[in-house]
């Protein structure tokens, strides 16, 4: 754990080099959202062309996506703009634009920031992940589940079909009068936006334009959710040893992407810097990592060193490291 000097001395950076910028957020809504609009708009022109330019222009307008997806999260954490009003306002709007409804997915975001890293304190917006010995004491069905779930082809497959369809369409039991008005409103317009979309354009080709582009965003999306929290050597420990610092800077990774990837993914590489405080922009966050020795004193994940994830099942407490199903009873 680092000292509390040295957290408050971050923390100090942070405040000063993290604050947003009015003009940095318009220009990123406007650099996101209108390529994200012109990309969908060919897709659907080229339909009559070929399938397959249609099929490669979704992969681009998936990234835009993300990238709106980007500005949805910093909104959610009430750091894209100095307003809240504003934050709430363009929070909502792209998260329709994304398929999220805002305040629930702040919500669970704010207790995912809160318990990352805690064995006991799981469940909620994050990854299901057990120890080996949890996993031991569970019943075969219950293995078997837990096996489909941790699967690539059903997390990334099946995953993103879920989540748009089921999981965010639907009210948390939890929820409060706001967050259920919320979570109506996205569905009410999600309803009105794709049904004038289809009365205009076809059910057909809005399924195939919005769908393909919507799945591979989800795709995508799920896998930096997943990388940046299950990597070999993260941060988990029971709550009575359990720290915020070390959770942030030791199980939270530094995914160094290429330049292109980092800027269509709005720099959530520097995932360390961003838990370490959330009120930090996203167009700030390189600037911290570089500005700071200790930021860049991190686990570093590149691309093909982050494939090695697909292998993480399990979260084995003796050596404090993840490992496979290979070797495990059952």
């Amino acid at each position: 754990m680092k000292s509390l000097q040295e957290y408050t001395r971050w923390k100090k950076d942070m405040a000063l080099h993290g604050k947003s910028d009015l003009r940095k957020s318009v220009w990123q809504l406007v650099n996101s959202i209108v390529p994200f609009l012109l990309l969908w708009g060919l897709a659907y022109e080229t339909l009559s062309i070929s399938i397959w330019i249609t099929l490669t222009l979704a992969i681009p307008a998936a990234g835009f996506m993300i990238r709106i997806f980007i500005i949805f999260h910093d909104c959610c954490h009430l750091s894209f703009f100095a307003a809240r009003k504003a934050n709430t306002i363009i929070g909502t709007i792209t998260g329709i634009l994304t398929f999220f409804p805002y305040e629930q997915w702040k919500n669970e975001h704010s207790i995912h920031h809160a318990t990352s890293g805690n064995l006991g304190r799981r469940g909620t917006g994050d990854i299901w992940t057990l120890t080996t010995k949890e996993y031991a004491a569970l019943s075969p069905w219950k293995r078997l589940g837990y096996r489909l779930y941790r699967n690539p082809f059903v997390m990334f497959g099946l995953g993103p079909v879920f989540i748009f369809l089921f999981v965010y369409r639907f009210n948390r039991k939890s929820a409060r009068r706001k967050e259920r008005l919320n979570t109506y409103l996205t569905n009410a317009a999600l309803a009105s936006l794709m049904g004038l979309l289809c009365w205009l354009l076809g059910w057909k080709e809005v399924l195939l334009v919005e769908g393909t582009i919507l799945y591979l965003s989800g795709v995508a999306g799920i896998w930096l959710f997943y990388v940046q929290h299950q990597f070999e050597d993260t941060y988990y420990e029971r709550t009575d040893e359990w720290d915020f610092v070390s959770a942030a800077m030791n199980g939270s990774s530094y995914y160094k992407l290429p330049k292109i990837l980092q800027w269509m993914t709005g720099n959530i590489g520097f995932h360390h810097i961003h838990h370490m405080d959330p009120q930090v922009s996203n167009y700030n966050l390189q600037q911290i990592h570089e500005s700071n020795a200790a930021m860049q004193d991190v686990p570093a994940i590149g691309i093909r060193l982050s494939l090695q994830a697909l292998r993480y099942r399990l979260w084995d407490e003796s050596s404090k490291r993840f490992v496979g199903f290979r070797g495990l009873k059952g």
